[in-house]
């Protein structure tokens, strides 16, 4: 039995991004190289084995939301997409992302939701004080569960 989740993320965002934080969005989206510093989500733990053959922590920064094409487990295509939205009502970035997660990557991927809610457009914002950030569908299921960040935590639905 696989633990993979499907991941649905659109959101609308405040125009008030700075640049390196929008180069590191636009990284973590797999459209963009990597920047030389990290301050969205900045650690990313992986065991490893030394020369010794011990355990030890190293981090090994990946981008979150990169995948692209064919699906593995939830079928269809995994994409992101991020577009400015100059000349509009609304000026800001618009931003979705459809990505296989599994629920070892929960805490990285809910520090970078985190933050992309913090910076969410008004339109996002629930009557209970929760943002509505998108949608995540366990693998065999038929519909999705609502996907929102309350008080700076993921409220995960599983």
């Amino acid at each position: 039995m696989s633990d993979v989740y499907e991941l649905m993320i659109a959101v609308d965002l405040q125009d008030e991004i700075a640049e390196p934080e929008l180069a590191e969005l636009n990284w973590h989206l797999g459209i963009g190289p990597r920047p030389e510093r990290l301050t969205i989500v900045t650690a990313f733990p992986v065991v490893v084995l030394d020369d010794d053959g011990l355990p030890v922590i190293e981090n090994d920064p990946r981008p979150l939301l990169a995948g692209q094409g064919a699906a593995w487990r939830v079928g269809g295509v995994l994409c992101s997409a991020l577009a400015s939205r100059v000349g509009q009502s609304r000026k800001g970035w618009s931003l979705v992302s459809r990505q296989e997660v599994h629920p070892d990557d929960f805490d990285q991927v809910g520090e970078l939701l985190c933050w992309l809610a913090a910076r969410a457009q008004g339109t996002h914002l629930r009557e209970d004080g929760a943002v509505g950030i998108g949608f995540l569908r366990f693998h065999e299921a038929d519909v999705p569960d609502a996907l929102q960040v309350k008080s700076g935590q993921v409220a995960w639905p599983v």
